[in-house]
């Protein structure tokens, strides 16, 4: 997909991943980008240096995703691309406040659905039909490696992207005869507020990339329509190793469990 001349959709475009795809629409030629964010001053501060527009949206908000793209529509045209790309990480209460991967509270859990599952469901429940009349279109869908592999310390957040891949997959497959096309967007860290929030030891991944430069492999992804889009190449090694010998996966992600705890301990998390 070349994304010149059309009109594009970035949610959670205000900071982080969002800003840098939008921009990077841009440069590549969309007809306008929208930048869609809770925090409407940052959005409107993206949209002003693109000539884009922004628009507030809570993706957790099914009216909200609605009237987000009736409000695209009626400005700007057909919407040629649709990036949901708003998430939330919520990670388990830390070993000294509770424990277990069920630890954290039933709203961090329902809050995570809404934003990291429901956000897309909202999206293609619109979008399909317009999309199928039109011979066409295509979702973007920011998810995570967490999604594919798993998140040590963040059951809710590791569940919720499992079930983003899950609907992705569904959404591809049933469709792809419409002319409907889907992309997942996995990468590890990215040097964003998200990550620079997240609790000691959670930071420890193969690399942190720029938010610019994953921007510029989901450009390449798009351009070769690629399902699974790794900005971290490295991922996919894993996801053999997992689907080869699941039970020394589990041990293995045990293993470095333990590693970080240890770390955690003297306040200076290692890596593994």
């Amino acid at each position: 997909m070349d994304v010149g001349g059309r009109v594009v959709v970035v949610t959670g475009g205000a900071h982080g991943i969002g800003r840098a795809l939008a921009e990077r629409f841009h440069r590549e030629g969309a007809k306008v980008v929208v930048v869609a964010d809770l925090d409407l001053d940052a959005a409107q501060a993206v949209a002003a240096g693109i000539g884009g527009a922004a628009i507030r949206c809570d993706v957790g908000e099914e009216r909200d995703i609605w009237a987000l793209v009736n409000e695209t529509e009626k400005r700007f045209g057909a919407i040629g691309l649709f990036c949901s790309n708003a998430g939330i990480a919520q990670f388990d209460p830390l070993p000294a406040q509770a424990a277990g991967a069920a630890s954290a509270p039933n709203d961090a859990w329902q809050r995570s659905f809404q934003v990291n599952v429901m956000a897309h469901v909202y999206a293609a429940r619109v979008l399909v039909p317009l999309f199928a009349n039109r011979g066409g279109g295509y979702f973007l869908q920011t998810v995570s490696a967490a999604g594919l592999l798993s998140q040590i310390g963040g059951a809710v957040y590791a569940t919720t992207k499992h079930a983003a891949i899950g609907f992705a997959e569904n959404l591809a497959i049933m469709h792809k005869a419409q002319g409907i096309k889907v992309s997942v967007l996995c990468p590890q860290g990215v040097d964003t507020p998200m990550l620079r929030s997240l609790p000691p030891g959670s930071q420890n991944v193969d690399g942190v990339l720029t938010a610019e430069a994953v921007a510029e492999c989901v450009v390449q992804g798009l351009a070769k329509e690629s399902f699974l889009i790794l900005p971290h190449p490295q991922v996919l090694d894993y996801m053999r190793k997992k689907s080869e010998d699941y039970d020394r996966w589990i041990g293995g992600m045990a293993k470095l469990k333990r590693n970080l705890d240890a770390g955690l301990v003297d306040g200076n998390a290692k890596k593994s």
